[in-house]
């Protein structure tokens, strides 16, 4: 059954909203350190050894738990302050205020905010210019700062306006005050660092503002000149630029953005680029490609778009209730954080109007009877603060173990849980099982399943807002996405083959050629193998695919006659007595307000969902009446037999095999990165489990084939450089200058860049560096690469590379431990680290002078 199974019981019985401010938890119950030294000792008992390179620190502000897409299920929906029922329309851009208040929401039922030592969440930060930058920014603006006056009321509103739109940026991904690792890879600066990439900042972050004020209309070059010195023009070029190459501007689905002239191709004929997938990722690459001048076209094996966001209209057959309909969303079902979010932008485009998830979330006992306040404040305080002792055990293993090593999330919970007697009395232990329920339902896995280590590396990207539901359903998303674009349905894709001249995609019907192929497949399918790449893989995607998780979350769907649970509550919660159903119809969601008619969806999280597939729909659904019943006929409620109920199977269905990603034990956040990696300049990926910061939503899956769209076009443009016309080929080899010498730049494919690293220029830790040959100047580029550990690829260890500047790696040299290193890289000096092949032209044009030079 694909997405569902209908089971037909008896006919029935007769915007944007301010966020709230964070609230203080109840009173904790205490923990000593003998109990913490009693549940390490466990946990260490169990200890895995976890591979080289997995022990960076991740840091964390919210969790994200959220619905997955585009290839995304479902993940967690997010309860927020109690208001009133609001259904908004779509909200503008957000304001400087919002971007920082939505960092310190409260989100009652699900994990909450956490802080690592020596990590800086990334937001609400409020963005420090330091002199330079900041005489640099109001210069862009023509109001230069006068040295030995207090600042005038313009430069105050300037600032202010400075802040706002870095703010800005922020919730849209970038850096605070940085470049970001894309913007290295595209080469939008000749060299890092300094006065350029400070006023260049500016200019982006201006930009970026333009475009959330009003995504209703493109976003020109002239109009940012409009208000920045014509000196900067190149500037504003290099960001307008690459903010439309990397679909940060001027996307989405507005008229005025639908009818811009289609870019001119990055070579002639048009390079073609074949879709594996219509989830959110194939949709979003498709639609940008398509602006960009590629021929494209998208092989889905279904007969829909959507991938796994599916709405479904449901109604009724009873002949007492002729007109009653709904649309229930079967798979991913929540915009998590509307600040920044891509599909906000895209909803406001379209004009659909966004219902807040409140928070209220009422929790019953098996009985029925509601939880204790009391009892319920205390014990989801507790929850936290084993949350922060596991936090706490991970930091003093990343500090004192020079590799790492990883366990279940679950067994060091359950270590300090044990150790510290938390929940002891049955009641306790009921509610604590509901909070353990909505964690592994964030995660679709079990506890047991999860790294402990990473298993939350994503929560320091965490976008900001309300979470919200689109009434009407998300596949109004889908259907807008998917007009106009080619798309081959019913086509089951079974190989992939790729080479020098291009790519082909074999289906069960026939098979397609392109110049390359951008693969969207959920991860379960690539794990299940389902699709043959020939040559095969390199090893080291393979291996990421291995160790990344694929989970489960289920729903049943229930339409009834009328709304007899309360249709103010977004959300309300069932607790039940054995832990290893805590899972089963643990949360509620009511749809009454967003779907049309009287619905109401059970979620299955964790073993549950595993069970729930292996039981009958008919049999689901008749527990899932009877846990209602025990609910509300003590309050002489009558529940009635729904009209109709669907309960979904999404790990039997052959085209996802789960419903979103999950970071397993021994995984961490840079498989994300991994599976992301492009083989060949043929070969890319895109999906949520390809996006490292937005995993398991929909807007990463979205967000993730703009990504690819724009590695795709990079890719285009450097094979067009390298296609040399017959009059090219008898002119004689280049000159380049290598330290003032003129040489001859012969080809240099012979050159290993391993055997060059064999002696680099400067090494320290699992770190070493080659210089710029051609100048030794401070600031210019060197090449760093990074050593993640043996991980048995069968090429010795993985190596991740980055661009960084040649001061910054004396400062990095003399800093202690591989650990920090890293953290003072990524904070510090923008630094990020990607694979050979995503380095850009500023990297390819770095690599060519220092193979030149070691001809000499």
């Amino acid at each position: 059954m694909e997405e569902g199974s209908d089971a037909q019981p008896p006919p029935p019985a007769p915007p944007h909203v301010e966020a709230a401010e964070a609230t203080e938890q109840s009173a904790p119950i205490p923990m000593d350190q003998d109990g913490d030294q009693a549940a390490a000792a466990d946990a260490a008992a169990h200890v895995e050894p976890m591979e080289d390179g997995e022990a960076d620190a991740a840091e964390a502000t919210e969790p994200m738990e959220d619905e997955a897409a585009a290839g995304d299920t479902e993940a967690a929906a997010e309860p927020m302050e109690d208001d009133a029922p609001t259904s908004s329309p779509t909200p503008s851009a957000p304001s400087a205020t919002a971007a920082v208040d939505d960092s310190t929401i409260a989100r009652k039922r699900r994990r909450r905010k956490k802080q690592f030592p020596g990590m800086i969440p990334t937001a609400g930060v409020r963005v420090l210019r330091g002199t330079s930058s900041a005489s640099s920014a109001a210069h862009l603006s023509g109001v230069p700062r006068r040295r030995g006056r207090p600042p005038t009321s313009s430069s105050l509103r300037l600032a202010r306006e400075l802040d706002s739109e870095a703010l800005i940026a922020l919730a849209a991904g970038f850096p605070a005050d940085s470049l970001s690792e894309d913007e290295i890879a595209a080469a939008v600066l000749p060299r890092i660092g300094g006065a350029d990439q400070a006023n260049y900042l500016v200019v982006r972050n201006h930009i970026m503002a333009l475009w959330r004020s009003n995504p209703l209309s493109p976003v020109a070059p002239n109009a940012a000149l409009a208000s920045i010195r014509a000196e900067h023009a190149p500037l504003v070029a290099a960001a307008h630029s690459f903010l439309s190459d990397h679909a940060y501007i001027n996307f989405g689905l507005a008229p005025s953005v639908l009818n811009l002239p289609p870019r001119p191709p990055p070579s002639s004929p048009p390079p073609s680029v074949l879709i594996v997938g219509a989830g959110l990722a194939g949709l979003a690459a498709a639609r940008h490609l398509i602006s960009l001048g590629f021929k494209v076209a998208i092989i889905e094996g279904r007969h829909r778009p959507g991938g796994r966001v599916f709405t479904k209209t449901m109604c009724s057959s009873a002949a007492e209730y002729p007109d009653i309909v709904a649309a229930a969303d079967l798979g991913g079902s929540v915009l998590t954080g509307i600040n920044g979010n891509p599909l906000g932008v895209i909803a406001r485009q379209l004009g659909f109007p966004l219902h807040k998830v409140r928070d209220k979330c009422p929790l019953y006992l098996p009985d029925g009877r509601p939880v204790d306040p009391d009892m319920d404040a205390r014990v989801e305080a507790a929850f936290n603060q084993l949350l922060d002792k596991v936090c706490q055990l991970r930091q003093v293993i990343a500090d004192g173990v020079p590799h790492g090593v990883d366990v279940s999330l679950g067994l060091a919970l359950e270590a300090f849980r044990a150790a510290h007697g938390v929940a002891a009395e049955p009641e306790e232990r009921m509610l604590l099982d509901w909070h353990l329920a909505n964690l592994e339902y964030a995660n679709a896995a079990p506890l047991a399943d999860l790294s402990m280590a990473f298993w939350d590396q994503d929560d320091p990207y965490e976008m900001g807002g309300d979470h919200c539901f689109i009434p009407g359903g998300n596949s109004q998303f889908v259907r807008a996405l998917a007009d106009g674009i080619p798309i081959f349905y019913g086509q089951n894709v079974r190989r992939i083959q790729y080479g020098c001249d291009g790519v082909m995609v074999y289906t069960d019907k026939q098979a397609f050629r392109g110049d390359m192929v951008l693969c969207t497949v959920p991860l379960g399918v690539l794990k299940k193998g389902d699709i043959e790449f020939v040559p095969e893989l390199p090893a080291q995607k393979k291996e990421a695919i291995y160790r990344l998780g694929f989970g489960l979350l289920n729903k049943v769907v229930m339409l009834f006659p009328y709304d007899f649970w309360d249709g103010r509550i977004d959300t309300f919660g069932h607790l039940t007595e054995q832990s290893d159903q805590r899972g089963e119809f643990f949360l509620f969601y009511s749809y009454s307000s967003v779907s049309g008619g009287p619905l109401l969806i059970a979620l299955v999280a964790g073993e549950s969902a595993v069970k729930f597939e292996k039981t009958s729909p008919m049999e689901n659904v008749e527990k899932v009446l009877e846990t209602l019943r025990k609910i509300f006929s003590p309050k002489g409620i009558e529940v009635p037999n729904p009209l109709q109920a669907i309960c979904t199977r999404w790990g039997t269905d052959r085209f996802t095999y789960g419903s979103y990603s999950y970071v397993a034990i021994g995984a961490s956040g840079d498989d994300y990165d991994i599976l992301a990696e492009s083989v060949h300049d043929r070969v890319f990926f895109a999906g949520e489990a390809t996006n490292r910061r937005y995993p398991a939503t929909m807007h990463g899956a979205l967000l993730s084939g703009y990504r690819e769209a724009a590695n795709i076009l990079r890719a285009a443009r450097r094979r067009a450089k390298r296609v040399e016309s017959p009059e090219k080929r008898v002119e004689p080899p280049k000159k380049i200058d290598v330290n003032g010498e003129v040489k001859e730049n012969v080809k240099d494919e012979n050159i290993n860049l391993d055997d060059l690293f064999r002696t680099p220029d400067i090494a320290f830790g699992g770190f070493s560096v080659l210089h710029d040959p051609s100048t030794s100047e401070p600031d210019s580029t060197s090449l760093l690469r990074v050593g993640i550990g043996a991980r048995k690829l069968g090429s010795g260890s993985l190596f991740l590379y980055g661009l960084i500047m040649r001061k910054n790696v004396a400062q990095l040299a003399a800093i202690e431990g591989d650990e920090q290193r890293l953290s003072t890289m990524y904070r510090d000096f923008g630094t990020k680290l990607v694979g050979l092949d995503s380095l850009g032209d500023a990297g390819e044009t770095l690599i060519s002078r220092i193979k030149a030079a070691a001809r000499k």
